[in-house]
């Protein structure tokens, strides 16, 4: 039997803050158990593994209560580049960001919306349309989120035509601007599998 989310953060929050770490989110699914932690400046592997092996591990083996049935995958990683918002500390943490969120109802004739996070409080929040956007602002019940993230803001895309430029030492060679195109930052992860037998 699973235990509740705000059990376990009750377990391992204190435990992980005294390692230097906060805890972001905890993602428990049938067979495995997520931990996303962060530290100011980021994390790395390092620490991502000595939280998993030293922190988190040990206090889910003294409470198997808290966890899946049976044989589990542990991932202790980083909360990412665009994060899940799930509590109102969240939401305030990223007050002024661009946000996306999915509703579990229609509002406003969409269950998608993307905008800036002006307002946030213990009934929901407010988005702001992107600039450009005909779009007015939406107020959205944290009743009705089925899932917020951060969206990574990238630069100004390169102007049409610009992909190709030749040079100017006279050699008539092509010169290609590196690459500016989306991707998406790599994670650290530590992954370790527990048998709970």
């Amino acid at each position: 039997m699973v235990g509740s989310q705000d059990a376990m953060r009750a377990l391992l929050e204190p435990a992980l803050s005294s390692a230097g770490l906060e805890l972001w989110d905890i993602e428990v699914s049938r067979h495995g158990l997520r931990v996303l932690v962060d530290r100011p400046g980021g994390v790395d592997l390092d620490a991502l593994a000595q939280a998993a092996g030293e922190v988190v591990s040990p206090l889910l083996d003294e409470h198997p209560e808290l966890t899946p049935d049976g044989q589990f995958d542990l991932e202790v990683s980083s909360p990412g580049v665009e994060r899940t918002l799930s509590r109102l500390d969240h939401y305030l943490r990223y007050l002024g960001s661009e946000v996306s969120v999915k509703t579990r109802v229609v509002i406003g004739e969409s269950r998608r919306h993307q905008g800036v996070l002006v307002a946030a409080d213990e009934e929901g929040i407010i988005l702001d349309p992107m600039e450009g956007s005909s779009g007015r602002a939406v107020a959205i019940g944290h009743d009705q989120i089925e899932r917020a993230r951060t969206v990574l803001v990238w630069g100004p895309a390169p102007k049409p035509g610009s992909a190709q430029r030749k040079s100017t030492d006279g050699s008539g060679a092509v010169k290609r601007p590196a690459a500016s195109g989306r991707k998406r930052a790599e994670q650290p992860v530590a992954s370790r599998e527990r048998d709970t037998e």
